[in-house]
């Protein structure tokens, strides 16, 4: 019994390592700068010595690497051939390359595809649009799910307590201050649904109006949203000409990926 004791303690302690290296991974990812172990520590809230023992261990794997002459670290080369041997077996990555760019081709506007990552919005894949300046989101950005369009679609295939309960109250506070009421969201959640599509203008640039349409895995769970955003007076005035390429495109890359 007390081995048994013993093991279970290894493994919980093993778990407890593994559930903060990965906080430490998405850590840099919010933060997108090196920083020095003790101030990951302090920004994490975790004791400096398993933080200064998980970044070692993450240095030796790749996973992390010196970034600096003051003992800073950032994210590692071991993440992107991670990353991309990933994108090359994941047939919605493979596949949407090339829709990207026929849609940044078709409208001149910037087209992205959009996912879920835990409890909030990030843009996975992005192709530029063909104009003399830039209107997009960082890549792998976390954004709050009820500032985008893609959002309504995220959540669209969960009830209304689900969606309630998945994200946090706090991430309905809108960038200008104003709360968007949850009653209010459900409703375009339910339209999202029933549409195929939402737009509106952008809760988080003024200037540009979003579109989103579903990728539907087996025709029912949005697993990803093929988006385009443009410059607020252009998008309204195309409105019902990027719908319709946006859509199009959507439903068959559902179909590509249904049938594959």
């Amino acid at each position: 019994m007390a081995t048994e004791a013993m093991d279970d303690d290894i493994t919980a302690r093993r778990s407890r390592g593994l559930d903060r290296a990965f906080e430490i991974l998405d850590f840099f990812r919010t933060r997108r700068k090196p920083m020095r172990p003790n101030e990951i520590a302090a920004h994490i809230g975790a004791p400096r010595s398993s933080v200064y023992e998980l970044v070692n261990l993450l240095l030796k794997h790749g996973a992390l690497e010196y970034a600096g002459e003051e003992g800073q670290v950032f994210l590692g080369r071991k993440l992107y051939f991670l990353g991309s041997a990933y994108a090359e077996r994941f047939d919605l990555m493979r596949e949407c390359d090339a829709v990207l760019t026929r849609l940044t081709q078709e409208t001149r506007e910037t087209a992205q595809l959009c996912m879920l990552d835990g409890n909030k919005y990030t843009v996975a894949l992005m192709k530029e649009g063909i104009r003399p300046f830039r209107i997009s989101s960082n890549v792998g950005e976390a954004i709050p799910i009820p500032w985008t369009a893609s959002g309504r679609l995220l959540v669209s295939h969960m009830s209304d307590r689900e969606i309630l309960d998945f994200i946090p109250s706090a991430d309905f506070k809108l960038p200008n201050g104003s709360r968007l009421a949850t009653r209010a969201f459900l409703r375009q959640v339910h339209d999202a649904r029933a549409a195929g599509y939402f737009t509106f203008a952008s809760q988080v640039d003024s200037f540009t109006q979003c579109f989103a349409a579903p990728v539907l895995e087996r025709g029912e769970f949005c697993i990803a949203t093929l988006c385009l955003v443009a410059p607020k007076e252009d998008g309204l005035r195309n409105r019902e000409d990027y719908v319709h390429c946006l859509t199009r495109e959507a439903r068959d890359l559902s179909q590509r990926l249904r049938a594959g």
